[in-house]
């Protein structure tokens, strides 16, 4: 069997994949990068993907547990999403104020970047453990851009380092401001990205397409599709009916991801066995309503964070007959004993 793993979009919800992605682990007694042939994400699932195929000093095994990266969003999440001091400020006064909330993107870059460069360091796309694939927007060009494994290893021109990738997949409109990005070729291409959620905040279809092209044919491919929570929050027509664009500008974004993610969920369910199908299962989504704590990308207080990592919980307790056939495939191997015994970072 192949067996592919795609993560979504979500800022801080990240939190839910990465609890389930730290149960698998401990149940397989296997990294991520053992189980699955090909790792997809968008933004904060990009990061995930990335982080989880990160090759140790010996580029035998991952050099992150998803534990670790777990701690990233619990331990780090604060000053990834930190407002600057400026935009905090009252001394500013309500007109700074407010033009800096309309003009200015929420956080700055740099803080993310240094964390990405702690975790992923100077690693390139062609040298993860495992094929991967990153999303991204190019606003240039004005179409999707995939870091892609497959291609970063034909061609140094779509090889990139590892940081850069998470950085481009991260660049949520009105968040952060976009990700410039240069290629790793003797003449590098210049790309001005944004963050894959905007067209494809689920990127398990993208996983299936990619999977096809890889083993060139459907077969025995499994989808492990995993969700950052469905925002519950409702956006009442008395409140929406006279916003304007900047109003407009966040809860947008929240819509856009939601609807593609469903779009996709039920695309997938008509292709491959699902839930419905018992033993023969071979597309498998877990995710949960957000119908507690916060579904912002940004809120990261200790609360929300206990909240969803409760919420990552009863998907495990809620879903378990479908995880445990999860399990028992991840634990088949079809190639060749585990390399390593599974081991922290």
């Amino acid at each position: 069997m192949y067996k592919v793993l795609s993560i979504d979009g979500g800022g801080i919800r990240g939190v839910i994949p990465a609890v389930i992605l730290k149960h698998l682990e401990e149940k397989t007694g296997k990294q991520i990068a053992e189980m699955f042939d090909l790792i997809v994400g968008t933004s904060t699932g990009g990061i995930l993907a990335a982080g989880l195929t990160v090759p140790d000093g010996n580029g035998q095994s991952a050099k992150h547990l998803a534990k670790n990266l777990l701690e990233l969003y619990t331990n780090r999440g604060s000053e990834i999403f930190k407002r600057p001091l400026w935009q905090k400020t009252p001394i500013f006064g309500p007109v700074i104020g407010g033009v800096s909330h309309a003009l200015e993107e929420k956080y700055d870059h740099k803080p993310l970047e240094g964390i990405l460069y702690g975790y992923l360091g100077d690693i390139t796309l062609k040298n993860c453990l495992k094929p991967v694939v990153v999303t991204s927007y190019d606003i240039e060009q004005r179409k999707p851009y995939f870091f892609k494994t497959s291609h970063a290893k034909k061609d140094d021109d779509r090889n990139h380092y590892l940081k850069d990738a998470a950085r481009a997949t991260s660049a949520a409109p009105t968040y952060f401001e976009p990700a410039v990005v240069n290629s790793l070729a003797e003449k590098p291409t210049r790309r001005v990205l944004v963050d894959g959620g905007v067209f494809v905040n689920n990127p398990a279809m993208c996983a299936y397409v990619e999977a096809v092209s890889l083993k060139d044919e459907s077969k025995d491919i499994v989808i492990v599709s995993l969700g950052t929570g469905i925002a519950e929050r409702k956006i009442y027509y008395e409140e929406a009916k006279d916003w304007g664009l900047a109003s407009w500008a966040r809860p947008i974004i929240s819509v856009m991801m939601d609807g593609s993610s469903d779009a996709t969920d039920y695309h997938l369910c008509h292709l491959l066995p699902n839930s419905t199908t018992g033993d023969q299962q071979r597309y498998f989504r877990f995710d949960t309503k957000l119908n507690v704590g916060f579904d912002d990308l940004d809120e990261t207080s200790k609360s929300n964070i206990k909240l969803l990592k409760e919420k990552a919980e009863q998907i495990i307790n809620e879903q378990g007959d479908e995880l445990s056939r999860l399990i028992d495939l991840l634990k088949k191997d079809d190639q060749s004993p585990p390399k390593t015994a599974l081991s922290p970072a």
